[in-house]
């Protein structure tokens, strides 16, 4: 949704408000990062996150300061980004980045049903990890007790796109200086195991 808060002050036409556009980016990335006021000081909390539907899900400690400020009706500003190259031109001035990044504002809403509070643990499990959740034993009713899970509307929320190459000064373009983009992508490394760990690498986990 287009509001004061989500149009941008600078470059308003890289903005859009679909959510075709909005949720892929919040799928893609995996953490987000929460920032509020707390009695006058900001405050800023990357964390991991999940998407469904139209709520975004975060979980965190029952005793965070942090948790059970937003968990109390502060309002907060959600923000991911996804950077897909460095723009390179031929003056300091003209770099740039090309990215994907969504901005949300948003009062969190404590999720009390069990239900949707496991499947929101599992939806951030496997955001992280596909197929991760399946493999794990079961979550304790201990566990489940200092965990808070909160769901924020994606209702007020804007993504900022730029893709392309650099764009330089017309006064600028014949100069001796190496132009153009430096592509960016995060991959996933072979898993390392754990010194007690005797299972076999699963195939969820495998790197193609």
């Amino acid at each position: 949704m287009q509001t004061t808060r989500t149009t941008p002050s600078r470059l308003a036409k890289r903005a859009h408000y679909d959510a075709d556009t909005i949720y892929p980016i919040l799928d893609e990335a995996l953490f987000c990062t929460v920032s509020t006021v707390i009695d006058g000081q900001p405050f800023a909390l990357p964390t991991a996150h999940a998407r469904h539907d139209d709520k975004l899900y975060i979980h965190g400690s029952v005793g965070s300061h942090f948790i059970r400020a937003i968990e109390n009706g502060a309002s907060v500003c959600i923000t991911v980004m996804l950077a897909d190259g460095l723009v390179l031109a031929k003056s300091a001035f003209n770099h740039s980045v090309n990215y994907r990044s969504v901005v949300i504002f948003a009062q969190a809403e404590k999720v009390t049903d069990e239900a949707e509070k496991m499947q929101a643990l599992a939806l951030i499990t496997d955001h992280l990890i596909p197929n991760r959740w399946d493999d794990l034993r079961p979550t304790t009713d201990s566990e489940m007790r200092k965990t808070t899970v909160l769901a924020f509307s994606l209702a007020e929320a804007s993504a900022k796109v730029r893709t392309g190459s650099s764009n330089d000064d017309a006064a600028d373009r014949d100069l001796p200086t190496w132009a153009g983009v430096i592509p960016l992508k995060t991959v996933q490394l072979p898993p390392v195991p754990a010194d007690y760990s005797t299972a076999p690498l699963p195939d969820y986990l495998v790197v193609n």
